[in-house]
């Protein structure tokens, strides 16, 4: 077995979306293909919320080093507030030192044939740098999305930051590592100097043993024996306010009810987990729409998977200035094997990834009119049967277990 050290902000016991998991299924998987993952990651109490529900996935072959870790937000400011310098690049910087130290630590003892790192947190990359800068491990950066844009971060001294550390990580690292086509181009613009060979792309994915899990879960089956005639769509994760706004979706719903196209009682949408409630909450009830439309906690990852089994439909939010990401919790989606309407502009990279499967219930998020038409044409759909599925093959190609394939076998280049 050749030695991996992964650097991870996101790893059990936190409780987060789809992020975990990434980090969590890579080093499952490449146990399979002759890598042993040591994870360094930060303690508990740097999480805002935990959760045990995926302890039970590490494997014990896999080392996991906690490094202590603050968030400043939380921990070092004072009635709330705190020195900018104090939470640069981000809230958890502190990781870097800690982690710098029980990183030398964990590569003294197990002798790592590769660094990897993994946004979205940027100290982790600034720590794989430093790393890698000390010892002379190749790195392997995974991006997943972009780090940084011409509005992001929205603070002008953290991304100037941020694109000092996104630049020393491309100009540094064996392989960059993200998502999405539409990422890697972005990339290439940027950064015209930097070899197309050092570019990769490895996509998020679903996994196959948590939802066989799910199908035999007690949520599972109390899910199905409540289910009845009400039509039930549902949206699984972090609606955010600008990139997934769903105020026209909103408006369409207003309007469908307003004529009686869909009626209480009849139709039922599910917000799960939006991260922003209380602002949804607002446009909800200003919409007139807090008897159909129901603003859901977090729950378990493999409850949440149960959930997506048995609805109706599957919904997907994403603005056309985020052509260039597509949200993980897709793949999840067409596991399910349920139907599903995504509010997304057609040419972006979202919406490839259901064409590409044969699904054409797309409508662009800022559009009512359109999105009310869909809306229908998909509810009709559900009643009759009609909403296409991905075919088995293609949804296959998309597993966690296919993901680490190509992990390892880029990691082998880098190796030989």
């Amino acid at each position: 077995m050749k030695n991996i050290l992964m650097i991870a902000y996101h790893f059990p016991p936190v409780r987060v979306s789809s992020g975990i998991q990434r980090t969590l299924k890579f080093a499952n998987y490449l146990l399979d293909h002759g890598w042993k993952a040591q994870v360094l990651t930060v303690s508990p109490n740097a999480y805002q919320r935990v959760s045990n529900d995926q302890m039970h996935e590490i494997p014990p072959e896999i080392v996991v080093k906690r490094a202590l870790t603050v968030d400043t937000a939380r921990h070092l400011s004072v009635k709330g507030r705190y020195l900018g310098w104090m939470a640069l690049p981000d809230r958890w910087v502190s990781w870097c030192f800690g982690g710098t130290l029980a990183g030398l630590l964990l590569i003294y003892r197990h002798r790592p044939e590769i660094i990897w790192s993994t946004y979205p947190i940027a100290s982790a990359h600034l720590l794989g740098l430093i790393l890698h800068r000390m010892t002379g491990i190749p790195w392997v950066a995974d991006f997943r999305d972009s780090m940084t844009e011409d509005d992001y971060p929205t603070n002008p001294t953290q991304r100037k930051i941020y694109r000092w550390i996104e630049r020393q990580t491309v100009n540094s690292c064996a392989r960059a590592v993200f998502t999405t086509p539409g990422a890697i181009r972005m990339y290439t613009a940027r950064y015209p100097e930097i070899p197309a060979s050092r570019w990769a792309l490895i996509a998020n994915g679903y996994d196959e043993e948590n939802f066989a899990r799910a199908e035999q879960s007690e949520a599972y089956r109390q899910a199905l024996a409540e289910k009845n005639e009400q039509i039930v769509l549902l949206h699984s994760g972090v609606l955010y306010p600008s990139e997934r706004d769903p105020r026209q979706f909103f408006s369409a719903l207003a309007e469908l009810k307003q004529t009686g196209k869909i009626q209480t009682g009849q139709f039922k949408v599910i917000l799960r987990a939006t991260g922003h409630d209380e602002l949804h909450r607002a446009l909800i009830i200003d919409n007139g729409l807090d008897d159909i439309v129901f603003l859901e906690p977090s729950v378990a990852y493999e409850t949440a998977l149960a959930e997506m089994l048995v609805v109706d439909g599957l919904l997907v939010f994403q603005a056309a200035n985020c052509n260039h990401q597509i949200p993980a919790k897709i793949y999840e989606y067409l596991r399910a094997r349920r139907p599903i309407l995504a509010l997304t502009d057609s040419e972006g990279d979202t919406a490839k990834v259901l064409l590409d499967g044969g699904l054409t219930g797309i409508a662009p998020l800022d559009d009512k009119d359109v999105i009310a038409n869909k809306l229908l044409e998909f509810i009709g759909n559900i009643q009759n049967h009609k909403n296409a599925i991905a075919d088995d093959k293609y949804i296959e190609g998309h597993s966690r277990q296919a993901r680490s394939k190509l992990l390892a076998d880029l990691l082998n280049t880098i190796t030989v």
